[in-house]
């Protein structure tokens, strides 16, 4: 663990990454035209919402960076996720309403790629040991994606996002027997697999399910857990999260017996 990257080891094949929970603006602060507007789009309270995803023995991966300083879930690159629709930079320039960042000019390529070496690449590097470390005991390794959104941004998307949105890169980044042990847990409720959200870098980096990695990204529409008309930021509704949490621990354990490793035994227990 260091200041802004946390590393919480478990023994089962199950990595949950959380790229975008994170409010920390660190050394660019006060690059922004406003540090409220530079945290509005986080995953706000992500982590907590799959807070109890240690009990089940799964590694979790998250930075406290802000998005808006880097995206870790971006192709490095700076290629489009989603060529010829709408969406945000590695380095953002706006937010997803479309407002600006900053006062003028958006970060240079020299601040870009210092961002990078800074922040990006030791996430991925410590994403990337982790997924290799549990592929080296296991034969199946299911890397979750974990994100959020509000309900409605028009920029985005039209209308209301459904409250599970499964992201496979259309089958491309896990097997299909995975896809449809995350969607039979979320029938009981709003969900789309492969809709607006089809999985970011993250799910289409590291998804090889012929290698046995097999990745999957789950955007959750925050009116699951919050209350979106509120104040911004947004304080955790812990009565309205019960639901939701309870599904995403199934779901959670619908990727462990894919990966053949649930019911758990103790020795897949987070160790000290």
């Amino acid at each position: 663990m260091t200041g802004w990257l946390t590393v919480e080891r478990g023994e089962a094949p199950l990595v949950v990454a959380v790229p975008h929970a994170g409010i920390d603006l660190v050394d660019v602060e006060e690059a922004f035209r406003s540090p409220e507007v530079a945290r509005r789009d986080a995953d706000w309270w992500v982590d907590r919402l799959y807070g109890f995803a240690g009990d089940l023995g799964a590694t979790v991966v998250r930075t406290a960076v802000s998005r808006s300083v880097i995206d870790v879930n971006r192709d490095p690159s700076g290629a489009s996720l989603y060529p010829g629709m709408v969406t945000t930079e590695l380095c953002p320039t706006t937010t997803f309403d479309g407002e600006a960042l900053y006062p003028r000019d958006g970060p240079d390529a020299a601040e870009i790629a210092r961002r990078r070496e800074r922040w990006f690449d030791p996430y991925h590097a410590a994403l990337a040991g982790e997924i290799d470390r549990l592929r080296g005991r296991h034969g199946r390794v299911v890397v979750y994606d974990a994100h959020s959104i509000r309900s409605r941004v028009a920029r985005l998307f039209e209308g209301e996002l459904p409250l599970f949105n499964i992201g496979t890169f259309d089958g491309v980044s896990c097997s299909p027997a995975l896809t449809e042990a995350v969607r039979a847990v979320c029938v009981g409720s709003s969900h789309v697999v492969d809709g607006r959200f089809k999985g970011g870098w993250t799910t289409r980096h590291y998804g090889a399910p012929e290698r046995g990695v097999h990745a999957i990204q789950m955007e959750l529409a925050m009116r699951g857990y919050l209350d979106e008309a509120g104040g911004w930021p947004p304080v955790f509704d812990a009565g309205r999260a019960a639901g939701m949490m309870e599904v995403l621990r199934e779901v959670l354990r619908g990727c462990l017996r894919f990966a053949g490793s649930f019911p758990l035994p103790q020795a897949f227990k987070r160790g000290t």
